[in-house]
């Protein structure tokens, strides 16, 4: 009794040893991902066993080589589902690519007897992996399976097809108060154990029970039931005693390969059949009887028996298979380890990487010449720029003093210092900085340029204190005129006109100096009459308002300035409009002080082509009367909303002054008109104005008015347009008294039948 209840302990505790791993066989088995594993549009599992190619199941989703055993069938109808070889019916728990083994289970082999050594029943198993050698792909594992008997005293062995023996052990009995320590590892005693040889493709197990064939020394503690069996090493163990008497499954290994063909060499003459199809695979001749097995290249990993199967491995992701103890880069099959920075060794193995060693003598003297000669080169590079630093403000000086700075510096401070800058609207103006402006137009960027003239481009700029302003660089100034600059700036400066655009201030240290004046926000003139994207409606009180205001500030040049300032480039292109449509001339480019000797002539002609006086351009001498010239010309264009000059009619016909004149002497001028104005505009009102424009564009100068004498007869006509009286047909006495107290202001209002042939000379005659 006592060695029965020792056999009976030890069986519970193999008995557990067995179950936990039957449980745990499946999971070791998943070694494959499930993706690209099988080929598309094929499963790639059986409950949780993966199933890769070249095994399939179902038409055209296993390798068909005439090698029955690589299609597979899959019942579903079990729980879990039973994965079988088609036609042997062997199942499977697992398949492995990389190792070409599979795992199937079989039965113990079991015989029971009696006391007396009498056979009371049993259970015999078998299985055939093939008819003949290289029928189908598996093989049992000569190197994962061992022949193991268990129970004593038996001879347990298995033999093949034919019936011959091929591998078997003998267990003998031992009393188990006299049991070694470590004689439990299977080693003959209750158990027993033996490899068996590669080539093996059938296994029929037999156990001879040898109670009263040995002496009493091999057959004490006898077992009532033996049992024989193939089973995987890593599931049996060092294994122990069993004394059971029930029925078990053990799992066996099974060497699988491509065995239609004997070895690599014979299959990559055919590569239609050859299985390894990835690019990227190695073929390798089996161990285990005559084939060959496919593996991904080193580097890469997937199933090597389908097109584009075996893809690269990351190893910079994968530190517990791929060590890198440093910077990793990854190679197509391959990675490199290199150590960081400042550090060297072996990046492949921890503290592999040190810090460098501190430098050596002839690292310290190429540094310190590499050191010496950068010093060098920097000293010289430090000095270079002194030298083009001070070169840039001596020509800066240069450029200051030649365009009369320190003169107007010492104007302005006399002015100030006797308190006239204040009271005259002077004291703002200052002196900028050639880099104060660039800053303020970002460098002179193209997307800061309001327009472009004949004298120059004209930025939009913001300066330090947020003050938009607009800074005109000038392309060229007369050298004679350069001497003058500062003092006519100077004088410029203290215009404080409400339609005057306001000089802020300018910059010396440049060539050609720059000019900064007061922003005004609509545009000009030109650009508000003739834009063909606006060509909005312009009331005819608006354009005489803009016409009068433009009069008033040239007045104001003309006649309040001291000395006079001639503009010198009239035109609607030099006439801004504020957000109000409140007119301010500008671009005194061409402007100059009036001469103190009449004998002072210009050496340039400037001007634009269609305002320039005809007698200007004869005598070279810019006199106020040029002025007035050129705004009969803008008085024109705001009446017949047309260009001085255009070029889409006859020749005869592309000057506007020209055109005026003839339809003035047919008495056709009103068609000249723009529609607008020949709407809103009364006869008598057109009349005057038409004979005010007559008079500006006078050949000599002489028989033109003043810009004086033009303001007040436009701001005379913009009052009586205004009038109540000029609003009503029915009070004709009225507005008669109005007209005729304007006529007797200014005699020189005239009719339309004063007017003398054009052709024949320049000279107007006027009833008194």
């Amino acid at each position: 009794m006592p060695v029965m209840a020792s056999t009976l302990n030890l069986l519970q505790a193999i008995a557990a040893v067995l179950l936990l791993s039957h449980l745990l066989a499946p999971a070791s088995a998943q070694r494959q991902p499930l993706a690209g594993v099988a080929r598309p549009g094929c499963r790639d599992s059986c409950g949780n066993i993966t199933v890769p190619y070249p095994f399939g199941i179902g038409a055209g989703c296993y390798r068909d080589d005439g090698v029955q055993g690589f299609q597979l069938l899959c019942d579903e109808s079990r729980s879990p589902p039973r994965l079988t070889v088609f036609g042997y019916s062997h199942q499977i728990a697992g398949l492995s690519l990389d190792a070409s083994e599979a795992r199937a289970y079989l039965n113990a082999t079991r015989q029971c007897y009696n006391a007396s050594g009498g056979f009371i029943d049993g259970r015999n198993a078998y299985m055939s992996l093939g008819g003949s050698p290289g029928a189908s792909p598996f093989y049992f594992s000569s190197a994962r399976n061992r022949l193991v008997a268990i129970g004593c005293p038996t001879l347990g062995y298995f033999v093949d097809g034919a019936g011959y023996f091929v591998s078997g052990c003998t267990s003998v009995c031992r009393p188990s108060q006299y049991t070694i320590p470590g004689q439990g590892s299977c080693t003959g005693v209750g158990c027993c154990q033996s490899a068996i040889p590669p080539g093996v493709y059938f296994y029929e197990p037999h156990s001879s029970n040898l109670q009263g064939q040995l002496d009493m020394v091999f057959s004490s503690n006898v077992t009532s039931c033996q049992y024989v069996f193939l089973a995987d090493t890593e599931w049996f163990g060092d294994g122990a005693h069993f004394n059971r008497t029930d029925d078990f499954d053990v799992p066996v290994v099974l060497d699988w390969a491509v065995r239609n063909v004997g070895n690599c060499s014979a299959a990559q003459r055919n590569k239609t059949d050859y299985a390894c199809r990835s690019v990227y695979s190695d073929c390798a001749d089996s161990t285990n009887g005559a084939g060959y097995r496919c593996n991904c290249s080193q580097g890469y990993e997937g199933n090597p028996y389908l097109d584009g199967g075996c893809t690269d491995i990351n190893e910079c992701q994968r530190k517990d298979e791929f060590p890198c103890y440093g910077d990793c880069t990854n190679l197509p099959g391959n990675y490199t380890c290199k150590c960081r920075p400042g550090t060297s060794g072996d990046a492949y193995m921890a503290n592999g990487c040190r810090p460098k060693d501190k430098f050596t003598l002839a690292l310290k003297v190429v540094t310190g010449v590499s050191v010496g000669v950068f010093l060098s080169a920097f000293m010289c590079f430090w000095l270079y720029l002194g030298l083009q630093k001070r070169k840039l403000i001596r020509t800066k000086q240069r450029f200051f003093e030649q365009n009369g700075g320190v003169i107007l510096q010492q104007q302005m401070r006399s002015y100030n210092n006797a308190g006239a800058g204040a009271a005259a609207g002077g004291g703002g103006f200052k002196i900028f900085s050639k880099e104060e402006l660039e800053k303020a137009t970002n460098n002179f960027s193209a997307d800061r340029v309001l327009g472009r003239g004949g004298h120059g481009i004209v930025y939009k700029g913001v300066l330090e204190d947020k003050t938009v302003v607009a800074i005109k660089k000038s392309k060229m100034m007369e050298e004679a005129h350069t001497k003058e600059f500062a003092r006519e700036m100077f004088i410029l400066s203290q215009i404080n006109h409400r339609n005057v655009v306001k000089l802020l201030g300018c910059c010396l240290e440049v060539e050609v100096p720059m000019l900064v004046y007061e922003f005004v926000s609509n545009g000009t003139l030109y650009h508000y009459i003739h834009d063909k994207d606006l060509k909005a409606d312009i009331t005819f009180d608006t354009r005489l308002r803009i016409a009068a205001e433009s009069a008033e500030a040239l007045s104001y040049m003309h006649s309040s300035a001291s000395p006079p300032i001639l503009h010198g480039d009239v035109k609607t292109a030099n006439i801004l409009l504020d957000d109000k449509l409140t007119a301010k001339v500008s671009d005194f480019g061409a402007s100059k002080l009036a001469p103190n000797d009449e004998a002072e002539i210009a050496t340039l002609v400037q001007g634009t082509c269609g305002y320039l006086d005809p007698e200007y351009l004869m005598t070279c001498q810019l006199t106020d009367k040029s002025d007035v010239y050129s705004f009969g010309v803008v008085l024109l264009e705001l009446l017949t909303r047309k260009k001085a000059l255009y070029f889409d009619g006859p020749e005869e016909d592309r000057s506007l002054v020209s055109c005026f004149m003839t339809a003035m002497k047919a008495g056709q001028h009103q068609e000249l008109l723009d529609s607008q104005v020949r709407r809103e505009m009364r006869a008598d009102v057109l009349e005057e104005i038409a004979h005010l424009v007559m008079r500006c564009l006078s050949m000599s100068g002489e028989e033109r008015p003043t810009m004086k004498e033009a303001a007040d007869r436009l701001e005379r006509l913009r009052r009586y347009q205004q009038h109540p009286w000029a609003q009503a047909d029915d009070n004709s006495e009225e507005r008669q008294t109005l007209l005729s107290m304007e006529q007797r202001d200014h005699p020189s209002m005239f009719r339309q039948q004063d007017v003398l042939d054009l052709e024949e000379g320049s000279t107007y005659t006027y009833s008194l």
